[in-house]
């Protein structure tokens, strides 16, 4: 039977400040967009109590908790933290699905003849994560991904939920149906409606009437309600894509403006794609108007790429057909096309010819360049090393949206 660790970060990015500033220990600490546009990453327990929680607008939260401390996110501060308990992670199995920066799925099943049992195994992560970053985190044991999701949420903050084999549907059966994944407010009235508030009474509920209700969705939630969740958990490097978005402080007119913003993206999404030893071809540039209204733009290189320059210079061509005719509110890039073949000898690049110097060469020179610039980065902390147009750029983003490799996993800073 499988043996599944559902890992999440308390308050994450309100926990790293409360560790990086004592001061701010016990106090109502809120992350987020400081401005009247900004929605809150991350709110401290302290801040949960009055009401605060994470994406509610700024305004909001300031409202409910006036004497919250207001902080703007460094996700560079929070990506470093994140890299070392994901590495505390991976001492005790190779299978770690990242959700976000803060949330992972851990399959141990093939880990218990080394490290012990599920739960012992959960215990001494928690140890090492708390000894080796001052950060708590709570687990939930189960097995299934879903069972070990709602474990660890029901344990926070700093808990332990393990769920025994064998007992998921009477472990899921007194919960609300709004517990399980997909039920949304809407699909939480329309069941209600039917008489059904827990997830045993849909389990129990005829499968017939909820597929006539609710269509497909209507038997996957009851499989969900009797504890029948097969999915499995899929490691990162089988990742579908990795991205960079901001949304800005203000609107930004014009797609001159917006290159810089593009550009850092670029850089920082580059820079993601090598630590997690991918390279791809297919790259997405998103851009969100201010009217809310949504476009996206893609091509594809002539082969695999980690390097920020090709991925700028392809964004540059995308951002040419998206027709930049109003201002602007978000930006984003995102590079896909992991594993996919060269481009056919002889195939013409994206932007013309192929320089005149050896290509193999060349990018041997480039990998070593990007090399160098990660190691400074490791060493200085992000954004040491920049490239020159991005020295004199004043900050106009409000929060980027930090995006790992993902495959649709929910995210959060919870």
């Amino acid at each position: 039977m499988p043996s599944i660790l559902h890992l999440d970060l308390d308050a994450f990015y309100a926990s790293v400040e409360q560790l990086d500033d004592p001061a701010l220990r016990g106090k109502p600490v809120i992350v987020g967009g400081t401005s009247g546009r900004g929605v809150v990453c991350a709110a401290s327990y302290e801040a949960r109590r009055f009401g605060v929680r994470s994406a509610m607008p700024t305004v909001e939260a300031r409202r409910r908790c006036p004497e919250g401390v207001f902080l703007p996110p460094r996700f560079p501060r929070y990506e470093e933290l994140s890299r070392t308990v994901f590495g505390v992670y991976r001492r005790y199995t190779p299978l770690v699905e990242p959700l976000s920066l803060d949330e992972a799925f851990l399959d141990v099943t093939r880990s218990r003849a080394l490290h012990g049992e599920p739960e012992h195994i959960a215990r001494r992560v928690k140890s090492e994560v708390r000894d080796g970053t001052g950060l708590t985190v709570s687990a939930g044991v189960a097995d299934c991904k879903m069972a070990a999701k709602i474990a660890s949420d029901l344990g926070k903050p700093d808990g332990l939920v393990a769920v025994p084999p064998g007992t998921t549907a009477a472990f899921l059966a007194p919960l609300p149906v709004s517990r399980l994944w997909g039920v949304g407010k809407v699909t939480e009235q329309a069941l209600r409606a039917l008489g059904v508030a827990t997830i045993g009474e849909l389990a129990r509920f005829p499968e017939q009437v909820l597929v006539e209700r609710f269509g497909s969705q209507g038997a996957h939630m009851r499989a969900l309600a009797a504890g029948i969740d097969p999915r499995p958990v899929i490691p990162d490097e089988g990742a579908h894509s990795v991205g960079a978005e901001d949304t800005f402080e203000r609107d930004l007119p014009g797609a001159e403006a917006l290159l810089p913003q593009l550009l850092d993206q670029s850089v920082r999404v580059a820079r993601r794609l090598r630590e997690a030893g991918l390279r791809g071809r297919v790259v997405t540039l998103k851009v969100k108007f201010a009217d809310f209204e949504q476009v996206t733009r893609r091509s594809t290189l002539p082969h695999p790429t980690d390097d920020a320059g090709e991925i700028y210079r392809a964004i540059q061509a995308d951002l040419g057909r998206a027709g930049i005719d109003r201002p602007v509110r978000l930006t984003g890039v995102t590079v896909s096309g992991f594993g996919e073949e060269e481009a056919a000898p002889g195939q013409l690049g994206l932007f013309g010819a192929a320089p005149a110097d050896d290509p193999g060469e060349a990018r041997i020179r480039r990998d070593a360049l990007n090399a160098a610039l990660d190691a400074l980065a490791d060493r200085y902390g992000e954004g040491s090393v920049k490239p020159a147009t991005l020295l004199e750029r004043t900050p106009e983003t409000l929060r980027p949206a930090i995006q790992w490799p993902k495959r649709g996993g929910k995210g959060g800073a919870g």
